[in-house]
């Protein structure tokens, strides 16, 4: 009971801890925004948006300090060393759950540039975070329906020019491009209904990643494959806030990006679209082996 109490009382500190952090980080964040949105000069926003992307790398670094002090387990990252904070990167990871984004944050704040998120359009509603997210640029994706698509085929245009129009504004700053191939986070029913032919992963999607290999892949200097396992079980976020989300483990390869990936049409070109699979489906099944071994080797760690 007593230590039940404990982690309660940690999970409420946590929480308050990343509602005052994100409070008084986004405070000179939107001063800074306003002032972008009065004067829409290029010359301007690329004066202002270093500014913007080192308030939200200074923010990550506090919740990053509380994260580190209370987990209990210690985590294991590989590949993460030899990165360099220079130029833009595309980063493609599997996603397990909302802490996936603490972590990738964690793991690449300050080696990287800022990862920009691709996220869903009522994401933009979240309290102050939501705003932050706008101020950021990161890009709100309209989800619809697949009857909705069959009736009005149009709509696929707009997610297209949500990412054509990010990716021209990440072209400006060095940033790191954050795409979940699986466009949701996996659990087991979701595996089962769509007979995924992997063990640890949904199937993957390539609408977004073709659509920002075609908008930015010469500036890319690499792709950023991440494989994340929780060998615990997956946490939810309370239960990180609460230091109780055991290990965690995360894989990095920096890949070369294929150029012809860069150059085609993906939603035209059938002959492209195929290639694209192939290439995308070759990295899942390697990431699916990666993450197999990674629980392997935890489980024998704990034996």
């Amino acid at each position: 009971m007593t230590r039940n109490l404990l982690h309660f009382l940690l999970g409420v500190l946590s929480v308050l801890l990343l509602a005052l952090n994100t409070v008084f980080w986004c405070l000179p964040l939107f001063a800074l925004s306003v002032l972008k949105l009065l004067l829409p000069v290029p010359a301007i926003r690329q004066r202002i948006d270093p500014l913007l992307n080192r308030i939200a790398t200074a923010w990550i670094s506090c919740n990053s300090a509380w994260i580190g002090l209370l987990q209990s387990e210690p985590w294991q990252v590989e590949g993460a060393d030899a990165l360099r904070y220079a130029g833009w990167y595309l980063v493609n990871a599997n996603h397990r759950s909302w802490v996936d984004i603490f972590v990738l944050q964690r793991v690449l704040n300050r080696r990287i540039p800022l990862l920009k998120f691709f996220l869903k359009q009522q994401l933009i509603y979240v309290p102050v975070i939501g705003l932050a997210w706008w101020a950021l640029d990161f890009p709100f994706m309209r989800r619809h329906s697949k009857a909705a698509l069959r009736k009005r085929p149009e709509l696929r245009e707009q997610d297209r020019e949500t990412t054509r129009r990010a990716c021209a504004k990440f072209a400006l700053v060095p940033t790191s491009v954050m795409n979940f191939s699986e466009g949701t986070r996996f659990t087991p029913a979701k595996h089962r209904a769509q007979s995924s032919p992997y063990q640890h992963l949904l199937k993957p999607k390539a609408g977004a990643l073709a659509l920002a290999l075609n908008a930015m892949g010469h500036q890319f200097r690499s792709m950023l494959d991440i494989s994340i396992a929780y060998p615990d079980g997956t946490p939810t976020f309370w239960q990180l806030a609460c230091g109780r989300s055991g290990r965690v483990m995360v894989r990095v390869r920096e890949l070369p990006i294929p150029p012809e990936l860069c150059v085609g049409d993906y939603a035209k070109d059938s002959a492209f679209r195929a290639e694209f699979h192939r290439w995308l489906g070759a990295l899942w099944e390697e990431k699916d082996r990666d993450i197999a071994a990674m629980l392997a080797q935890a489980g024998k760690s704990a034996a």
